[in-house]
């Protein structure tokens, strides 16, 4: 009796590693909740050739926007957890939409499982060529020299470069008009053509306007300086420690996924992570390469949460 329990035991033991080693049996979906052509959507399609490689599966991007991400996101999160259907998570989906929204369809603690941390994009502040501010000293003189006449612009309320001013009005004592647009685009059409007096960007989107001399950047978030603009200075370089803002992207999946699949999936996109081609990429678009454990990205998950509902709740944003 206790020889065929142990013989069951062991079969059991043989079909689970056998189960894990099948994995992934069949094409994988990564859901972009975004449309096609943003930060997002391009790191998915910079990871997918890699993880096809490894996984021996081919990655299908499904762009699903809507509802500043949360459509695709929730998606994933009430998909069966068989770890082919992934959501390529962001600060905007995952940690500031649940500091804005009162309702949310999904948790993103509880309701989607951390895979890994593959990018970070730095927050830019920009402003007009024509702006006479040199530093981020001059700048914030003359803010208060003239509170709330100066404009800023994002692209959209609650989006990420709206609480990344947020943040720096709350730490800096400064005080501007925000101009919500329909999208960061119009934003920097109108900053550039001088309606509006600055952005706080994303580094990836508006990096070639600045190389253009269309746009002259004044500091970056970040604990370092940024490759693709290495003459300007950081955040805290300029004295400003607690404003550091930016757009981290992430591999996510329905809660309820395996170890054993968690782990394949980590461990193929460290790996692609310190591919030749794929850092190469990255660093075209100013993005910092993270990788690293599921631990990992659950914690920088719980940080953000916390530090965005508390701009949030100090600057009175509500989207619902």
């Amino acid at each position: 009796m206790r020889f065929t329990a142990c013989l069951l035991l062991t079969g059991l033991g043989a079909s689970h590693a056998l189960a894990a080693q099948s994995y992934p049996t069949r094409p994988i979906r990564i859901v972009v909740p975004f449309p096609p052509g943003g930060n997002i959507d391009l790191t998915a399609r910079i990871m997918a050739p890699g993880l096809t490689e490894l996984l021996g599966q081919a990655i299908v991007i499904d762009n699903r926007g809507g509802a500043g991400g949360i459509i695709g996101t929730d998606l994933v999160a009430k998909a069966a957890p068989d770890g082919h259907t992934l959501v390529l998570a962001s600060s905007g989906t995952v940690t500031v939409a649940p500091s804005l929204y009162t309702r949310m369809p999904y948790h993103p603690l509880k309701d989607l499982a951390p895979i890994v941390l593959l990018s970070y994009v730095p927050i830019v502040l920009v402003l007009n060529p024509g702006n006479p501010a040199k530093t981020v000293k001059d700048f914030i003189a003359m803010a208060k020299s003239k509170p709330g006449k100066m404009t800023m612009a994002s692209g959209g309320n609650g989006t990420t470069n709206h609480l990344a001013g947020e943040l720096f009005q709350l730490e800096t004592g400064a005080k501007f008009i925000h101009v919500p647009y329909k999208g960061a685009g119009p934003a920097l059409v109108d900053l550039m053509g001088g309606q509006v007096d600055m952005l706080f960007d994303q580094l990836s989107a508006s990096s070639s306007y600045i190389k253009a001399g269309k746009l002259r950047a004044l500091v970056v978030a970040g604990s370092k300086r940024n490759a693709v603009i290495p003459e300007v200075p950081t955040l805290a370089e300029s004295g400003l420690k607690n404003c550091d803002a930016g757009t981290f992207t992430a591999l996510m999946g329905p809660a309820g996924l395996s170890r054993d699949i968690i782990a394949t999936l980590n461990h193929s996109a460290n790996k692609t992570l310190a591919m030749p081609p794929t850092r190469e990429r990255f660093s075209t678009v100013g993005a910092d390469i993270l990788g690293g454990t599921p631990a990992r990205l659950d914690a920088n998950m719980k940080q953000e949460l916390a530090m965005w509902s508390r701009v949030a709740k100090a600057a009175n944003i509500r989207l619902d």
